[in-house]
């Protein structure tokens, strides 16, 4: 291969090999002509919401590290190093909620999270730092093994030298959003960089227009010719331009007329083409509209069935995505085998006061709940177990259909009793018919009188 290959084979091959990795940070203009970049975006309200939305739910849940018990229980392994760095603190500077929210927006916004993990010398995990995911790459050696290429500014803790720092796998911490190779996730603002510039230019024009006050696009008509039409025009919008002079009383001399030649923005269905960007905006997060604050379409009947949905199909996702990735590169091969981490959801997929009643009843009633349980799942204290607090009980109003009426020597009862009678003396019919005939009168005799 001669040096002038060589040269138009390098420019012309992409320094990371992994194809969903050039659609992580993204810099460019839409079809709309504005530009979008992660944090330009994070300027229009929708955005801001959604990714606060569900950047805050991850970071309140509970994350509990578990440890497999007998018979398939599950118990709180809060003597493992990874319990305290995953639930309270992963670092000296930050708690578990600012570190899950901050690793919670790179995902939303750059499609992965990254955090370097620092280990002891005996390879146990003692810290988690977040990493920036526009200065870092993924690619692979001449061996085909991934690695991690970081930007290391001076601003960040120092866990490593400043530059450009080369991370094993073993030191990152990579949760990949939705890609094309499994390895690396693309950033939703790339993919829906169109949609983003509209709102944003649909956010310029009404600030523009709100600027031009009063008379935005406008003609002044005067019946002769003015020397000066800018000094006119000038001396206009000092008194009627801005959004604090709308309304004013204008004031025309010398036979001059004002005729407004714009469209009216809510002619022009502009506030509506708005709201439809919020929605289209929700619709890439797969946020409820209620939880960013548009509740055109929300009712008393359908608010908690929407919430729940989002629980179930927009949260749940993001969630199992932490916990494989942290059950990946934190725990040892042994460690896999015993121990794993959950979010607890069950705070977010609590019903409303009655419901809850309801099902709690049910679950009492039919033995599959105890009182502690239920006050454990209301952050109640527990009764003690000598007085019951830990008892399952079951309703005991259900009889079998055979022994209806055994308490009245009916029915059920009755017929166990000749049946009883029947086996004893050896199925004689005689017998038996001799038997019912004692137990009938026996049944329906008159006390005699004193």
């Amino acid at each position: 291969m001669s040096i002038f290959s060589r040269l138009f084979k390098s420019r012309a091959e992409p320094k990371n090999s992994l194809p969903g990795d050039g659609y992580r940070p993204y810099i460019g203009r839409t079809t709309s002509g504005n530009s979008v970049t992660q944090r330009s975006s994070m300027q229009l309200t929708a955005v801001y919401c959604c990714v606060r939305v569900l950047a805050e739910a991850v970071a309140g849940l509970p994350l509990i590290t578990y440890r497999y018990g007998e018979k398939g229980t599950k118990q709180r392994a809060e003597d493992h190093p990874l319990y305290l760095l995953l639930h309270d603190e992963p670092n000296p500077e930050m708690t578990s909620f600012s570190f899950r929210e901050t690793l919670m927006t790179h995902l939303l916004l750059y499609g992965n999270a990254f955090a370097q993990i620092i280990r002891n010398g005996k390879g146990e995990v003692i810290a988690l730092y977040p990493l920036m995911p526009d200065r870092m790459k993924v690619d692979r050696d001449e061996h085909g093994r991934i690695y991690y290429e970081y930007m290391k500014q001076q601003d960040e803790a120092a866990t490593m030298k400043t530059g450009t720092v080369i991370l094993s796998p073993e030191d990152v911490l990579h949760i990949p959003g939705l890609g094309f190779d499994g390895l690396v996730g693309y950033s939703p603002i790339a993919m829906a960089k169109n949609a983003i510039g509209m709102a944003s230019a649909c956010e310029e024009y009404g600030a523009s227009f709100f600027a031009n006050g009063a008379s935005p696009g406008a003609v002044l008509e005067h019946p002769g010719v003015l020397k000066d039409p800018e000094k006119v025009r000038t001396a206009w919008q000092e008194a009627y331009g801005g959004p604090h002079k709308a309304n004013r009383v204008a004031v025309l001399e010398e036979g001059m007329k004002f005729t407004p030649i714009s469209i009216n923005p809510q002619e022009a269905q502009f506030l509506e083409t708005r709201k439809f960007q919020i929605e289209e905006i929700a619709r890439i997060f797969r946020v409820p509209l209620h939880l960013i604050g548009d509740l055109d379409h929300a009712t008393f009947s359908n608010i908690e069935e929407q919430s729940l949905e989002y629980v179930q199909y927009t949260l749940q996702p993001w969630l199992i995505r932490w916990e494989q990735a942290i059950q990946r590169s934190l725990f040892t091969p042994e460690e896999k085998k015993t121990m794993f981490c959950r979010f607890n959801v069950d705070g977010l997929l609590r019903g409303n006061y009655q419901s809850r009643m309801q099902g709690y009843s049910i679950g009492i009633a039919n033995g599959f709940m105890s009182v502690n349980d239920v006050r454990a799942l209301e952050q109640m204290d527990l009764i003690p177990d000598e007085e019951g607090g830990n008892t399952y009980m079951v309703n005991g109003t259900m009889t079998p259909l055979r022994n209806i009426g055994a308490a009245y020597g009916l029915g059920g009862q009755e017929k166990q009793d000749q049946e009883d009678h029947d086996e004893e003396k050896g199925g004689n019919e005689d017998d038996s018919n001799e038997y019912s005939r004692s137990k009938i009168r026996k049944t329906h005799s008159t006390p005699k009188s004193g």
